[in-house]
């Protein structure tokens, strides 16, 4: 193996903070790919009760859909970071209870809306993840330029991917919010999950990773080509001398 084919031989920050961007991504990513009922305290989106409460009742007030799973809660137990309520899941392809939708007055089409775009966010997600993760080693071999242009290409498409992913993630939530408004009399409100956040700024640490490798690839921004320090051959006698 060639010295510059060898992990974090040449520019090395620049594939320091490659690999920083895409390590932050990928745990980002993985960590919604299995957020609630997995892991609890991440979710994708949340319907909550508006309706005032003069005292605590153990009727569900909150729901929480993550991609494995929906967990309810009510005022009198609320959700915290060890305790999501009553859960159902994890389960591909999930459903949700009809007697807790119906206790809550969520529609049948506004809950086949929700269970729909989770099924997009499953598949995307892990992928996305696996991705990331890909570009996170071969950002670790940035000495020859043509591995350099193919790890840009490469993280390219997967910022690309990732961006699809977050566009379904707000697809789900807006067009959620938009059945939603054309219900009467429902007094609930949709709001963005942590799990949304996350991925917004995942997606950002991927395109940062492009700029830094855009960066490496054409010798801009600061990063300059490695120079050599091995003595340059000379001409002496009539022969060739060897090169130190």
């Amino acid at each position: 193996m060639k010295e510059y084919h060898k992990p974090l031989a040449r520019h090395r920050f620049v594939s320091f903070l490659t690999c920083a961007f895409l390590a932050i991504a990928f745990l980002l990513f993985l960590l919604v790919s299995i957020s609630l009922t997995i892991i609890k305290p991440i979710y994708l989106l949340a319907f909550r009760s508006t309706a005032p409460v003069n005292q605590p009742l153990s009727i569900a007030t909150e729901l929480r859909f993550g991609i494995w799973g929906v967990c309810a809660s009510s005022n009198l137990v609320q959700p915290t970071l060890t305790n999501a309520g009553e859960c159902f899941g994890p389960k591909l392809g999930y459903d949700v209870p009809d007697y807790i939708a119906n206790a809550i007055g969520l529609s049948p089409t506004l809950v086949a809306v929700v269970q729909k775009a989770l099924l997009v966010v499953l598949v995307l997600h892990p992928i996305v993840a696996g991705l990331t993760l890909l570009n996170f080693i071969a950002a670790l071999f940035l000495g020859s330029h043509i591995v350099a242009i193919f790890v840009l290409v490469f993280t390219i498409l997967t910022s690309l991917v990732a961006t699809l992913a977050l566009g379904v993630d707000l697809g789900l939530v807006l067009a959620a919010k938009a059945e939603l408004a054309k219900l009467q009399n429902v007094q609930f409100e949709i709001v963005f999950g942590n799990g949304v956040w996350m991925i917004v700024t995942a997606v950002v640490l991927c395109w940062l990773a492009v700029i830094a490798l855009s960066a490496r690839s054409c010798y801009c921004l600061g990063v300059r080509r490695s120079v050599s320090h091995s003595l340059p051959c000379s001409v002496s006698s009539g022969s060739l001398n060897s090169c130190v």
